[in-house]
Order: C-alpha cells, then structure tokens, then sequence
C-alpha cells in the first residue's frame, strides 16, 4: 500500500470515529470562539476597505509577472491548520489568478449571475437562488457539496454587497448568515441537522473578491475567511488533513471555476 493511499485509509477510519462519536459533535462555537472571529473579519474587511478607496493598491500585493503566465497563487494567511479559538479554527485564504482578455463588466455579470452557479461551480454548488435584491445588494441561498473523503451537504444563506470604484475596478462582499448541515440530502429522509447534531465542518464563511482589469486582462482576487470546529484530541493525524483541505480546496475550485468561466 502507498504512502498517499495509507494516509487517506487512516482520515477515512479518523473521520468515521468523528462521525460516531456523540461526545465529538461541535453544538454550535462557542460565544469566545464568534467573538474572536467576528473581530478578525472586521480587521479583514478595513484592510479591504482601505484597498477598495484607492487606485493605488487595489488589489493585495502578488506576483503579477508569475500571474500574467497563467498561474495562479493560493495563500494562506493564517498559520498551520487554521488560528486556534477557544473550541474553534479560523482559516484565512487568499488566490489570485490573470485571464487575458478579461473584463471587469463581464467578471461582475457572472458574480450577479445566480441563477448560472450550479452550471458555473459544478459539482460544488447544486442550487442557487435570490432570496431577496435591491440594487447592488442581495440576499441569496444555496446548497453546496463538499466532498473530501466523506461527502457534506450545506443549506446556506449570504449577504452579498457589490462595489466599485471605477468602470475597471470592483469588489463584493459576502458574508454567510446562516449555514446548515443537511441529512440524506435529495432523499425522502432529507432533514436539517439541529444544533446538538451538527459536526461543525463550517459554521461561517465569508468571501471577498476584489478585481481589476489592467494589462490586457482582468486580475481576480479571492479572500476567504471562515470558521470550523477544532480538531479534537487525539485526532489530529485523522482529521487535521480534512479540515485544513476544505477552506483550500473550496477557494482553489472557485478561482479555476472562475476563471474558466470567464475564459469562456
């Protein structure tokens, strides 16, 4: 048996015990654990605010020469696994990407675009609808897969706001304002897991695009910031892979998605 494939039979039986164990199941975070994110994302969204009222530093500093050759970059903005909160993990993740050609007119078309995301970010997202709108501002529900070993599926509501601060340079903000693990997702059994039932793979997400159309092309940017359960003791060599995969994988698959779409 190969490293990789030993390594993925020992999270499978990690996860499973995570999954069996009643004394495991993350309620809710703690009233520490929201504190302490909350405070993270509102020094977040200043840094943001700060870049969005300027020309000059728009986007966050990267290397644009590497962009410009059709690789994008991941990084990851807080250390290890994710920042430890009291019960809790923080994970801050950030990817940029260059499509030659692209137009900001178009990237903010296909962000407004609902109705296309289960076609856009398939297999991740499987329905998308608008809940509420006005103007630059909405209210939106989805539910999306994750599948990293076990699969996940999440009922979730956001509050999207869109910016701008020229014809070439925009920004959204989206903050999570309710997100529920679903039971049997598209059976006759299909059911909202409650709050003692639920694992805590993801409690909040937001997501911040910025974008500028420069160089011929068109910069996007991607900032998640994002809240799970803690790895519990013991555990670590199973689940730590698992819960640091998700806000990384889910950042990376929706910058290609993107950025394939907006090839197109």
């Amino acid at each position: 048996m190969n490293e990789r494939k030993q390594n993925r039979n020992w999270s499978a039986a990690g996860l499973l015990l995570l999954l069996a164990a009643p004394a495991w199941v993350a309620a809710q975070p703690t009233p520490e654990a929201t504190s302490a994110f909350n405070s993270y994302v509102e020094r977040v969204e200043a840094r943001l605010d700060a870049q969005h009222r300027s020309a000059v530093g728009f986007l966050a500093p990267a290397d644009f020469a590497r962009l410009r050759q059709g690789e994008p970059i991941i990084e990851q903005l807080t250390a290890g696994v994710g920042t430890e909160l009291p019960g809790a993990l923080l994970h801050d993740w950030r990817g940029t990407a260059f499509i030659a050609g692209g137009k900001a007119a178009d990237f903010e078309r296909l962000m407004k675009d609902f109705a296309a995301y289960p076609r856009v970010y398939s297999p991740q997202v499987l329905t998308a609808r608008i809940l509420e709108h006005d103007g630059d501002h909405f209210q939106t529900t989805m539910r999306v897969r994750q599948k990293h070993v076990l699969t996940v599926v999440m009922d979730t509501t956001y509050d999207i706001t869109f910016g701008r601060l020229d014809a070439q340079r925009g920004y959204s903000t989206t903050r999570s304002t309710q997100i529920a693990e679903i039971d049997s997702p598209g059976t006759p059994h299909e059911r909202a897991l409650g709050p003692g039932e639920e694992h805590g793979f993801l409690w909040r997400l937001n997501t911040y695009w910025s974008y500028e159309e420069r160089d011929s092309g068109l910069y996007i940017q991607i900032e998640s910031v994002s809240l799970s359960r803690s790895i519990p003791i013991g555990l670590g060599w199973a689940i730590g892979p698992f819960i640091e995969s998700v806000p990384r994988d889910s950042l990376e698959f929706t910058l290609r998605a993107t950025s394939n779409a907006l090839r197109r």
